[in-house]
């Protein structure tokens, strides 16, 4: 079978080659959402959308200490996702702003007591201390 001669922007597909159309359903709004850490967990913040690959499920949260503000965070962005095509849902809107809030004080008191989150957390840094420890998992252990 001849390729069609396309350029870069169109690759190279058969003349006959079918076309396919990719469909998401809309997800209902109002549905039950999980807990922060339980979505962490799961891999989802919403229920509904809770179908594990291969019927493996995590089991617990991770022992570090910004397990906490890993599951904000991921709860947030699972948000965000949702309201990308739900922007007129007012309590997602609060509930995400809700988590953005406890997620920023989730970041102080952690950088407050462990350094910085992200190298970006050192634009008002006197000094590099990236490289300082502990590193999260080795928080607990004894020197």
């Amino acid at each position: 079978m001849e390729c069609e001669k396309c350029d870069y922007k169109n690759g190279r597909l058969p003349g006959c080659a079918p076309l396919g159309i990719g469909t998401i359903p809309r997800q209902c709004g109002d549905s039950p959402r999980y807990e922060t850490e339980k979505a962490l967990v799961r891999g989802t913040l919403f229920p509904g959308l809770d179908l594990p690959l291969g019927n493996i499920v995590n089991s617990s949260v991770p022992d570090v200490p910004a397990a906490e503000l890993m599951a904000l965070d991921f709860a947030a962005h699972d948000l965000s996702l949702y309201l990308d095509t739900h922007s007129d849902d007012a309590e997602a809107l609060s509930l995400y702003k809700e988590l953005l809030s406890l997620a920023k004080l989730g970041r102080e008191r952690y950088e407050s007591l462990y350094g910085p989150v992200s190298k970006s957390e050192l634009l008002d840094a006197e000094s590099y201390t990236w490289l300082q420890g502990p590193w999260p998992w080795e928080c607990g252990k004894e020197e």
